[in-house]
């Protein structure tokens, strides 16, 4: 029995073939869910880890998705911009409905240390990461509020677990988003609407090198990396009726990572 019939999910950040955010698209489609994903390929390209394949991918991902049964449409979207999270609510509406799951998946990371670091890089990692998420949260609760109850999830990288030094931008904002994912739970209890957070560990998503994989994976005691639909499974759960009672809660699927 599919889980998610009849209920429209926003998922942010779905720009890359082997991305976090295109498996938690494709989860939320097997389970019933209509999709609505935002990608931006300007921020993408700048990485070492964008590859050809991730050039015309919102195309590809939205004719899987599909392909599955459901509704898929997407939007090119800066989140970085502060009317950004108007525009997708505007634009989910018109296209598909009503949403009752957001998925804040996108994000900006750039590595940091204390010699680096500068206002502008602050900046950049601030609206997307902080602002961006925190205002298209607060505003898919207005737009739900008194309709039907809602699921929130954040997706984070376990700042509260250990330090990331080397990383401090990044670090910084992702652990505002965590103590925000605690908050605004309780605000939005009354609503019906949950907010949880997930935090992935490393996950094999094209980003790591040899070298760094062969660091890492002893750190694993199951024996092996992340892969994206590790934190997609939760995600659907997080996002179901069965997951009614939680809220406020940064969750660890991380295979025991330490």
């Amino acid at each position: 029995m599919k889980r998610l019939i009849n209920k429209i999910a926003i998922v942010t950040g779905a720009s890359r073939a082997k991305g976090i955010g295109t498996e938690i698209c494709r989860e939320l489609a097997r389970e019933g869910a209509d999709i609505f994903f935002t990608h931006w390929s300007k921020y993408d390209r700048l990485m070492d880890y964008f590859n050809e394949d991730d050039f015309k991918w919102s195309r590809h991902l939205m004719e899987e998705i599909r392909s599955l049964g459901v509704r898929c449409e997407s939007m090119e979207l800066d989140l970085s911009q502060p009317d950004a999270p108007r525009k997708l609510l505007d634009e989910v509406q018109n296209k598909l409905g009503y949403p009752s799951i957001l998925v804040n998946n996108a994000t900006h990371s750039v590595d940091v240390d204390f010699r680096s670091i500068d206002a502008d890089m602050l900046d950049a990692h601030y609206n997307v990461n902080v602002r961006g998420t925190f205002l298209l949260t607060v505003e898919f609760a207005r737009l739900i509020e008194g309709k039907h109850g809602g699921r929130i999830i954040n997706m984070v990288s376990g700042q509260d677990k250990s330090p990331e030094p080397g990383n401090l931008a990044y670090v910084a904002t992702k652990g505002a988003v965590s103590t925000f994912t605690k908050s605004v739970a309780i605000e939005l209890a009354p609503l019906k609407i949950t907010v949880n957070a997930v935090d992935p560990g490393p996950t094999n998503t094209g980003w790591m090198s040899s070298e760094l994989k062969e660091e890492l994976l002893p750190k694993f005691p199951m024996g092996r990396l992340g892969e994206p639909r590790d934190a997609a499974k939760l995600v659907i759960f997080l996002a179901s009726e069965e997951s009614e009672w939680i809220t406020g809660q940064i969750i660890h699927s991380d295979g025991g990572f330490w």
